[in-house]
């Protein structure tokens, strides 16, 4: 017996429709999503200077063939590098996560959607420089900002009420996602030729997770997004060819999506896109720490303080109880050996015992040098998490989005201190006002790591004011980056 199997080519899926749309032809109206987006920039473009620090991320970086350059191709911000907006995309997405403290957003899915800048600054700057040479004007910054805010939004609404990390997905899925339909609009793209290059994006074989997971966790998790930002500005360019796309990618039987990787569930949403994401992000500006373990930071720093008063040190202590949500316990709770900084970064009671141990938490602090002190694994096995189902509710109410870490701490003589609870992190919205000047410093110091005097006067100078730095061309932008 044999069944006919339709070749009529359908309609789109709608949420295709709906990404597309929205790439295409939403105005954005809101200036609190535009001062945020040159808060986002800066930051993340500050956190990839600090990462040029760091051996590890830079052997990835450069042309693929060894000394190539590209006339009129993106640069990359803190190098020399010119290239092709694929390979520039890769650079900056990789040096932009590659110390996990860029922003963050946190729902069913998690992720970062700076990690976008990647796709959205290469592609800008290389279609910006084309433009010049024919002499033709180029893009300003606010046409990034613009495009910033429309990738956090596609990311982050797409990550509210779908978990892709429960089955096995990494979250730069997303990052491919939205960063293929910004740039596919900032090519020129029609609607029809954004659907299409999303479809592609969906098509691909998605990134697993493994490797932000115990035994396999490794720095592939510092340059996911570098490949994935990367892949996005290749499919839109691919599109702008005339190739065609999968209309049901997503809803096809057996085929598509739905069917073969997220078991046969759609996507829901919550809300609508706006600008919701980008004037809700959380910021990551005091430590370089998974975002689910920043208030746990915080509160260890407020004991580390306390034991301090009291003539104590972390020796003294005898047990950590840290009282926490449920997404926390399934993405860094871990127990035994950390194996690298990419281990240790996503291990809470790793976070959690360097600042009680030293007053602080920096990048440098995940590395082998500080992770021999066998003073950390010690007090590592004292500390246990505990889910409070009222933190884990709190962690996915729209209206509070909070990330609550609770620290109690019993010492050795039997002394019991007061909890320290702290529910939203100072990157949070509720907290900007205390958040954004400190942000600003994060900033300075990260441009104090890798440029000059004159170029760092110059750099804030046009950042620090929006309305300046809204209009300035994206490569007379990108050029105060270069060394």
């Amino acid at each position: 017996m044999s069944s006919a199997i339709s070749t009529v080519r359908p309609a789109p899926d709608q949420v295709l429709v709906d990404i597309a749309q929205y790439a295409d032809r939403y105005e954005i109206k809101s200036q609190l999503a535009y001062e945020t987006a040159r808060n986002c920039l800066i930051d993340t473009l500050g956190c990839g200077l600090e990462a040029l620090e760091y051996p590890a991320c830079t052997k990835l970086l450069g042309p693929i063939v060894p000394g190539m350059t590209v006339p009129n191709g993106a640069k990359v911000p803190g190098t020399s590098y010119q290239l092709d907006p694929v390979q520039a995309a890769f650079n900056i997405g990789a040096m932009i996560r590659w110390l996990d403290f860029n922003d963050t957003w946190l729902a069913a899915e998690w992720g970062h959607p700076s990690d976008n800048l990647g796709a959205i600054l290469a592609t800008a700057d290389w279609l910006s420089r084309q433009a010049m040479a024919e002499g033709r004007a180029p893009l300003a910054m606010r046409d990034v900002l613009t495009a910033m805010i429309k990738a956090h939004e596609i990311q982050g609404c797409l990550a509210l009420e779908n978990a892709f990390n429960k089955v096995g997905l990494d979250h730069v899925v997303l990052v491919k996602v939205a960063s293929t339909a910004v740039v596919a609009k900032m090519l020129g793209l029609s609607r029809d030729q954004i659907i299409d290059a999303v479809s592609q994006a969906w098509v691909d074989g998605q990134s697993l997770r493994t490797y932000r997971h115990a035994p396999n966790t490794g720095s592939r998790k510092s340059w996911a997004a570098g490949d994935a930002t990367s892949r996005a500005v290749r499919l839109a360019l691919i599109a702008k060819t005339g190739e065609m796309g999968y209309p049901t990618v997503l809803t096809a039987k057996t085929w598509g999506f739905y069917d073969s990787l997220f078991r046969g569930r759609s996507f829901e949403f919550q809300r609508p896109y706006g600008s919701y994401v980008m004037e809700n992000v959380l910021f990551k500006v005091s430590y370089p720490a998974e975002f689910h373990s920043q208030t746990a930071v915080e509160a260890a720093m407020t004991l580390h303080g306390k034991f301090k008063a009291m003539g104590k040190s972390s020796e003294d202590i005898a047990k950590i109880t840290i009282r926490t949500h449920e997404a926390c316990i399934r993405i860094i709770d871990k127990k035994g050996p950390l194996a690298n900084p990419a281990d240790r970064d996503h291990c809470i009671q790793y976070m959690v015992a360097v600042p009680l141990i030293f007053g602080r938490l920096t990048a440098a602090d995940y590395e082998d040098t500080v992770a021999a002190d066998p003073r950390i694994d010690a007090l590592r096995t004292k500390i246990a998490c505990v889910e409070d189902p009222q933190f884990t509710r709190d962690y996915h109410d729209p209206d509070k989005r909070s990330i609550a870490n609770a620290l109690t701490v019993v010492l050795k003589d039997g002394t019991k201190l007061d909890e320290a609870v702290v529910e939203y992190p100072i990157g949070h919205k509720r907290r900007r006002g205390d958040g954004i000047p400190l942000l600003e410093a994060k900033f300075r110091t990260n441009l104090e790591r890798r440029l000059s005097r004159r170029q760092q006067e110059t750099i804030l100078q046009v950042s620090l004011d929006q309305t300046r730095l809204e209009a300035v061309p994206v490569p007379a932008y990108v050029d105060l980056y270069a060394v």
